[in-house]
């Protein structure tokens, strides 16, 4: 459905109400945050960004607006740190370990081994350089991406953004379902569980090491949950990506999409950071994500209705 012509802004830029409500959504969220999982400098600089761009122009204001849906993914995700999902069920480490091996096991000196295991023991420089910068495009792409549908039509903008957040979605409700430790949780500590385990950078630290650098290393000091693996999330964005790229893009940025993707599968796996079962539990929660907001969401007069009022925010 095509989103109606926003009229002429009625409002004044400095609305009294509006600010009210920023200023409280604010404080509330540093509040919460300080509560749940404790303050953070990070915090204050999400909060002053917005309202730096909410207040300085109506540009920005809508830019801000529009993005506020991803702004929303980064809190959710952060606040699971204060709901670890290991208290919800037992966390699966050996079961999906045996699966793994079973259904894709190599042989390595007479020996079945999972994948993850083999590419340990065969490393190179190049993939680990190669491996690192695909990983590293997990979420500036869709944003990078993201950003050029917002100034190119906004209305697809929009339906790429909730079909970010559709996915994310149906991938939390697997972690708090299905607790899975990823593959280097079990070459490090077997098939114990341990609740406090920190998050590893697991083979990405050889990235950091050929370039000298500490950029996984600090990323993954923050991660929000160790035994959330299943599915890869990391694999379901590309494809979101892809999917919206053949609709608005040519042929050679569908085709870099399309070689992103295969790269951070490749690099899920390579680096022991996901089994192939999550990798491809990953593409699946994607694809049906896509699906059930293409056949489902979007044939819906009552969600469309609401697009268009959220398309008319964040386009007047």
């Amino acid at each position: 459905m095509d989103a109606p012509v926003p009229a002429r802004p009625t409002t004044a830029f400095f609305d009294r109400r509006y600010m009210l409500i920023v200023t409280a959504i604010s404080i509330a969220y540093l509040l919460l945050s300080a509560w749940l999982v404790g303050f953070k400098t990070d915090q204050l600089w999400l909060t002053a960004i917005f309202n730096v761009c909410y207040y300085v122009s109506r540009p920005t204001r809508r830019f801000i607006l529009g993005f506020s849906i991803f702004i929303f993914y980064w809190i959710v995700f952060d606040y699971m740190k204060a709901f670890p999902n290991y208290l919800t069920g037992p966390v699966h480490i050996k079961d999906i370990y045996e699966t793994e091996k079973a259904w894709f096991g190599v042989m390595m000196d007479g020996v079945k081994v999972t994948p993850n295991e083999y590419w340990l023991h065969h490393t190179r420089v190049w993939l680990d350089v190669l491996t690192g910068s695909f990983y590293l495009c997990w979420v500036p792409v869709p944003l990078a991406f993201a950003t050029y549908l917002f100034y190119k039509d906004r209305l697809t903008f929009l339906h790429f953004a909730f079909t970010f957040i559709l996915v994310n979605w149906l991938g939390y409700i697997i972690y708090y379902t299905y607790p899975a430790a990823p593959p280097w949780y079990v070459q490090l500590h077997g098939f114990d569980f341990i609740a406090s385990t920190p998050g590893n950078t697991a083979g990405l630290a050889r990235f950091d090491t050929a370039l000298n650098v500490n950029i996984f290393g600090s990323l993954y000091a923050k991660g929000s949950n160790v035994f959330a693996a299943m599915p890869s999330l990391h694999s379901a964005y590309p494809l979101i990506v892809f999917f919206y790229a053949r609709k608005t893009t040519n042929l050679f940025f569908t085709t870099i999409f399309g070689i992103i993707a295969i790269g951070i599968w490749f690099a899920a796996v390579y680096t022991s950071h996901h089994y192939v079962l999550d990798v491809l539990a990953g593409i699946a929660c994607a694809s049906v994500g896509i699906a059930l907001y293409r056949l489902v969401l979007m044939r819906s007069v009552a969600y469309n209705e609401r697009i268009n009022k959220y398309y008319a925010a964040v386009t007047k």
